[in-house]
């Protein structure tokens, strides 16, 4: 990488920046306070890896370089270098969390734009900003200069914070009960940021709650690898699978007239509570659980315990009915 430029001029000062722009269910769109940079600009669309044609160009590079930076990978399917190069640059990108967007072009495929731009030899990686070329660098370089040159095109910093006021814009969207705009907030999120296991888990409850249960399940499968078991994650699958049991427990009103009979029938309230839990009627599920604890903790080598644990797992260790149950439950063991 040189610091001479021979594409263009120099970076400006607010390269890297863009907002995202959702519907609040109406007609007019509403800025869902979700910057990803330190200043508005118009919303980022489409994937933040993709190959395009000598016909796409224009609208893949030049115009969205007006949003926010794009790199063009120019490689061959015979370039060695190329093999080595694309790996890392497209791991390096991700890792940047949206802050630019890469576009592979195959030369044999599509010579035109090569030409055009002078390059020679490949792989060729060059910038694009306002719709013009600013920067570039040729051949395989180490994963540490590709990472300095994004950097350089996009601006320093993870994005995180940007992200963090995404996801409390999501949040705030959830808490009034317009799910419709949550759910675009995070997708929004994960366009550019697709590792940001809060909107992961944020928008597959939403999915979830809508019955879309594969949906669900196929969200929750593209997150990384190394962070499958975030808490915000396994809260989730145990909420679904959770779901799931009580499904099959059929009707809750067989429960309660067992528990009417013979109040000490603790599987028919272990039942019932699973069913009132997938209701969404917490309290009600953990004390039922509760209540067997306090009658016989041996009871099924103490499940009602262990199901209340559960529980808390699944609605999350600050929901206020996992921290009311948590008194009850460290009241009944420890007095």
């Amino acid at each position: 990488m040189s610091d001479n430029n021979r594409f263009g001029g120099s970076f400006g000062s607010n390269g890297g920046q863009y907002a995202t722009t959702v519907q609040y269910g109406g007609t007019e769109p509403a800025r869902a306070n979700a910057a990803f940079g330190e200043a508005a600009a118009a919303p980022v669309t489409g994937e933040i890896i993709k190959d395009t044609t000598t016909a796409a160009f224009a609208a893949d590079v030049i115009q969205e370089s007006r949003r926010q930076p794009v790199l063009v990978d120019f490689w061959a399917p015979w370039c060695g270098p190329c093999k080595q190069l694309t790996p890392q640059l497209e791991k390096a990108v991700k890792a940047a969390g949206g802050k630019v967007k890469l576009v592979k072009m195959n030369i044999d495929d599509h010579p035109s734009i090569a030409g055009q731009l002078g390059i020679q030899s490949i792989p060729a990686v060059i910038a694009f900003k306002d719709g013009q070329p600013v920067d570039g660098f040729m051949g395989a370089i180490p994963e540490s200069q590709i990472v300095q040159f994004i950097d350089k095109v996009g601006g320093k910093g993870n994005g995180a914070p940007a992200v963090a006021e995404a996801i409390a814009a999501a949040t705030e969207a959830r808490d009034a009960g317009d799910m419709q705009a949550a759910a675009d907030i995070y997708d929004a999120i994960l366009a550019q940021a697709p590792e940001t296991i809060e909107a992961i888990a944020g928008l597959g409850e939403i999915l979830f709650g809508a019955g879309d249960v594969e949906g669900a399940e196929a969200l929750l499968a593209t997150a990384p690898e190394a962070k499958k078991d975030a808490p915000a994650l396994a809260a989730l699958r145990a909420k679904m699978a959770l779901a799931a049991q009580a499904a099959e427990l059929g009707n809750p009103a067989e429960f309660e007239r067992r528990l009417a009979d013979n109040p000490n029938d603790h599987q028919a309230r272990f039942d019932l509570a699973m069913i009132q839990n997938a209701r969404g009627e917490r309290t009600a599920a953990a004390d039922n659980l509760l209540a067997i604890i306090k009658a016989d903790r041996t009871w099924n080598e103490d499940g009602a315990k262990a199901q209340l644990l559960r529980f808390f797992e699944a609605w999350g260790m600050t929901d206020e009915a996992t921290l009311a149950a948590r008194r009850k439950l460290s009241s009944l063991l420890f007095s």
